[in-house]
């Protein structure tokens, strides 16, 4: 008998000033058995930082053709393609032909590996950000897994701050875009 994914539930209060988008959404995040919180997390995370109401999560692990999350335009075409973890060169290629924009939320231990060995490749690709989190960040959520989560978001000037109940992280978003921010120790 195959495991059923396990479902979280998270209320998630988005006060983007960078962007002018404030909202507060109700998201149910299914955890594939195979799945980490790590990768949950993460996934949620991106939801954060790109929150908008045609913005949702996919069938991730389950469906190899789709990103983690997407949004599309009016007239049902990719505008957004994210991908979490360290996906391969051929998989990023593939979905920076498929949408208008592609996003990698690249964490965990093999991400200065992963970088040195698609670093240049990637970065022929215009429309392809890499963000690289850092390891305290993805540790800070992890720590705050439950079935039912209360997040806000705050971003300004480029800097967000994640907060649950008790605690907050500070985040410089712009610092974790791009080439130098992979390179770096996270």
């Amino acid at each position: 008998m195959a495991l059923s994914a396990s479902i979280f539930k998270a209320t998630v209060r988005i006060d983007d000033m960078d962007r002018s988008h404030y909202g507060t959404y109700s998201l149910t995040l299914a955890r594939h058995p195979s799945e980490t919180d790590e990768r949950m997390m993460v996934r949620l995370l991106a939801f954060m930082c790109y929150a908008d109401e045609r913005l949702s999560f996919t069938k991730g692990l389950s469906e190899t053709d789709e990103p983690d999350l997407w949004m599309h335009d009016l007239q049902g075409q990719v505008a957004l393609w994210i991908e979490t973890g360290t996906p391969t060169l051929r998989r990023v290629v593939s979905a920076c032909r498929k949408a208008e924009r592609v996003v990698v939320f690249a964490y965990g231990r093999s991400v200065m590996q992963w970088w040195r060995k698609n670093g240049a490749d990637f970065g022929k690709m215009g429309n392809l950000d890499v963000v690289c989190l850092p390891e305290a960040l993805t540790d800070f959520m992890v720590a705050r897994v439950h079935r039912t989560m209360q997040w806000q978001c705050l971003v300004q000037d480029g800097q967000m701050t994640v907060m649950d109940e008790k605690d907050a992280f500070e985040w410089d978003l712009q610092g974790s875009i791009g080439p130098s921010a992979c390179k770096a120790d996270p």
